[in-house]
This record gives structure tokens, sequence and C-alpha cells, in this order.
């Protein structure tokens, strides 16, 4: 039986699909929720108990620790499928003929590479590579009716994403960082599929932030409702036909001219001006369960399939699903909570700090409306025990 190793940041969700497939798996993450699958070749550097806290995730990740806790994994599987959180250029070039999925991904996760050769072709924001803060000031001097952001030049999730004012406070030190024109609108995402001879979108989504949830210019990740409708897109806007005909199109178009392979994800913003591209995930995305839910198909097969060279044919949408991901609002110690529709769970007793993502919220219905009923009083019930067992009072 041919070895497989999913490796990244969490990897319960693909390890549960991966178990249903025809392969010996391996598994190295840095969280391993309670709820992660337990299997013979398993590696874990966050090791949860009780009354111990879990730490700020951006303080202690560092993709090196994983790779290096890998490395006999590594050397011994057939294919390993890098999930969230590790890149594939962060392997060595004899380990990336391994991978399956994209080898070379430098021109789309160097956000300034991937604005140049873009910006000509879609519309995107205008943006920047800087070299220090002051330069950031400077340019902003010269374009005084925009409103800019700082990101990383290379990072996912919506982390370390600032609006650039006179009270910023930031040290580039060994990080590189661009500045962008600030986009406001609706946040929209496709999940497209593709081998080196076909691209298929499998669905356009609604993207969340935290910005979706009244916390005003924090971009960090929360989550994703699709597939999108007037409905799912939760804002007063016309003809979803042709916005999502557009997303389908302008995805499959930049999948293609960067030639990636496997299951892909483009972000956007969408407003009165059109939709701007944001920027390419060329990796499995945080849709991956709301997909699975949603159409009934197991997205790591899928992914397999077209690295290997077949798109695998995609049903119609049996229901909406809606991922929503909660921050502690304190620091708590996790108790047991009686939901059905929660995952990514602590460990019993183990202490979450405050803004640190504590569990997943997923669930799936035909009528939106009671959907999304569901989603937010499940996350009214986890915001309550948090604030419970809060240990910062």
């Amino acid at each position: 039986m041919e070895k497989l190793l999913l490796i990244g940041i969490d990897t319960r969700s693909m390890l549960n699909s991966a178990l249903k497939l025809d392969y010996d798996i391996y598994s190295t993450s840095y969280f391993s929720t309670s709820d992660t699958p337990t299997i013979k070749n398993q590696k874990i550097i966050l090791k949860e108990s009780d009354g111990e806290s879990c730490g700020i995730f951006e303080d202690n990740f560092d993709s090196k620790s994983i790779l290096e806790m890998s490395q006999d994994y590594i050397d011994e599987v057939d294919y390993i499928i890098p999930i969230s959180g590790i890149s594939p250029s962060d392997f060595s070039k004899k380990d990336r003929k391994k991978i399956l999925g994209n080898h070379d991904v430098e021109s789309v996760e160097d956000k300034f590479e991937f604005y140049k050769k873009i910006k000509n072709e879609f519309l995107t924001p205008m943006t920047f590579h800087l070299s220090d803060i002051g330069e950031a000031f400077e340019i902003n001097e010269n374009h005084q009716d925009i409103q800019f952001i700082l990101k990383p030049l290379k990072g996912s999730g919506g982390y370390d994403i600032n609006l650039l004012n006179d009270d910023i406070d930031i040290e580039f030190g060994d990080s590189e960082f661009i500045m962008q024109e600030y986009v406001s609108g609706i946040n929209l995402s496709s999940s497209v599929l593709s081998s080196e001879n076909e691209t298929k979108t499998i669905t356009n989504s609604r993207l969340l932030t935290m910005n979706d949830f009244g916390e005003d210019n924090s971009f960090i990740y929360v989550g994703n409702i699709l597939p999108l409708t007037d409905k799912s897109i939760m804002s007063d806007v016309k003809d979803i036909e042709s916005i999502n005909e557009e997303l389908k199109n302008t995805s499959e178009d930049l999948i293609d001219k960067f030639h990636l392979i496997g299951s892909n994800g483009v972000d956007y913003i969408l407003n009165e001006k059109g939709l701007h591209v944001i920027e390419i995930n060329p990796r499995l995305q945080g849709t991956f369960e709301c997909v699975e839910k949603s159409f009934g198909i197991n997205m790591l097969e899928a992914h397999i399939m077209a690295c290997q060279g077949e798109v695998m044919e995609i049903p119609k949408a049996q229901c909406y699903t809606y991922k929503k991901i909660i921050y502690s609002p304190t620091r708590m110690k996790y108790h047991q909570m009686d939901l059905d529709n929660i995952y990514d769970l602590p460990h019993i007793g183990s202490i979450t700090e405050k803004d640190e993502p504590l569990l997943t919220i997923i669930d799936s219905d035909a009528d939106f409306e009671k959907l999304y009923e569901k989603v937010e009083l499940s996350g009214k019930i986890v915001d309550k025990s948090a604030k419970r067992n809060r240990l910062d009072a």
C-alpha cells in the first residue's frame, strides 16, 4: 500500500477524508484537537494537557520545526500533501518531487510577484514592495486619496494585516511587507480543481473575516458559507448568476495562467467597481469540509485525482454549509460542550488564551436562514461557555 503524509497546522479534516482512501496514512501537525483521528504514524507539536496553556499560535508556530520533526516520515512515504502553514517551497528539491500538488508556488505566494504578473490582465489593488515603514509613508504622501493596508509579503489567514495610519507601530525585522490599496467590499472565494489539461470551478463561497462580525479593521479569516447565492452572499447585490459566472471564469483563467494543479482557492473582494483579485491559495483550502458536506464528495480524493490527471465530476450542491471559527473571547479553561456541530475541539482542561482559535462550528441545511440561525446560536453558546470558564476575571 502506498504511503501518504499529510503535513500542516491542523490535519484533522484531511485525516478523516484520507482514512476513507486506500493509503497508509502518516500525519504531522502543529495542533492535535481532541477530535483528531489517532493513527499509528502521527506526530504533533502542541501537546495539550489539563491546566496547561496552548500558548499564542503566531508566537509558537514554525514551519521549519514541523519539517524537521517529519524528516523520517518524508523519507519513508511515497507522497506528501502540504496543508495550510507549510509551503512546497519549504521542502528540499528532492522531497518536493513527492508532493501531490503544486511544486513551484513562489510567484503566487509572493504577493508582490503575484501583483506584477496579474496587474495588466485583472482588476487588482495597487501594490508596492516595502523596504521599511518610512517608505510606506513616502508612498502614502503621493497617493493621499487612497487608504492603504500593510501585509506580510508571504502569509495567509489574514494575520498581521494593518491599516496604514499615523499611529501605526510596526517593526519589519526579518519580515518583508507589501503596501496595498485597501479595497472595501464583499469577500468572496472560489474553489477550483485542475489537472494539467482541465480546470473546473467546484463552487464559489462567501468568505468571512472578523470585519464581518463587528471587529473593524481585523482581516483574520473566520470561515465560509457556500454555495454562493443571493441569500448566502448576505448583501444586497443584483444578478448573482453573473457574479458566479465571472468568479468561475476569472478563477479558471488565473489557475491556468499559473499552471496550478489539484485543489486551489482564489480570493476576491467585490464592490461597485467590480471583482478585485486579492490572492491565490495554491493548496487545499479552509472550505475543505464545507465542500464535502454540500456536494457529497471526498475533497482529498478529488485533489489527488486532479494531481494525477483526472478532474472529478462535481455534482450539484445539496445544501448550504456554514463554517465559522470561534476565537476565544477570554483566557479560558475548556470544558465539554453539548453541541453536535463543533469541531477542532481543545482537550478537556486545556487553556486557550484570549483571541486564540478555540474551535470551529460547521453545519449544513437546505434552508439558509435555518442554517445561519443554528450556527449563530451555537456561537453564542460557545461564547457564554468561554466566559463562564474564564481564568482572567
